[in-house]
């Protein structure tokens, strides 16, 4: 597990054009903190760091649930809002995971036992103004 500290937003932004550097071309990656975060913060790094979006460009999609940037090449996703495992089952999510495309999942420690064991989970924690960041690749 790696483990950095960021000390501002553009920081934290950076670290994800960082990370986007590492992941391979088709992945699943969750996004795991509390509310305030920076897991949007670090996914508007992440579609920047994959050529995808502008930061500016990326919003969470707490609301319409799923964002697609780069045609297809990233989807940025957030559970926030569902409940329950059928909630999820309503959103595609099988055939997104399928796609030659990163995933990016906000909650997705949410529903555990939706995700394949071959992936990557980013854990922020908010300290002050500061972030704490945790990533690994599972398998």
């Amino acid at each position: 597990m790696r483990s950095l500290r960021t000390y501002s937003e553009e920081e934290t932004i950076d670290l994800g054009r960082q990370i986007a550097r590492e992941l391979p071309r088709r992945c699943l990656v969750l996004l795991i903190g509390n509310l305030g975060a920076g897991k949007t913060t670090i996914a508007k790094g992440i579609v920047s760091g994959l050529g995808a979006a502008e930061p500016d460009e990326v919003a969470s999609p707490t609301f319409t649930l799923i964002h697609e940037y780069g045609n297809g090449r990233v989807y940025h996703v957030d559970l926030y809002r569902l409940d329950t495992r059928s909630q999820v089952a309503t959103l595609g999510l099988e055939e997104i995971l399928d796609r030659d495309a990163v995933v990016l999942i906000e909650w997705g420690e949410r529903f555990p036992d939706l995700w394949p064991s071959d992936r990557i989970e980013i854990r922020l924690r908010a300290e002050g103004d500061d972030r704490v960041i945790q990533w690994e690749q599972k398998a």
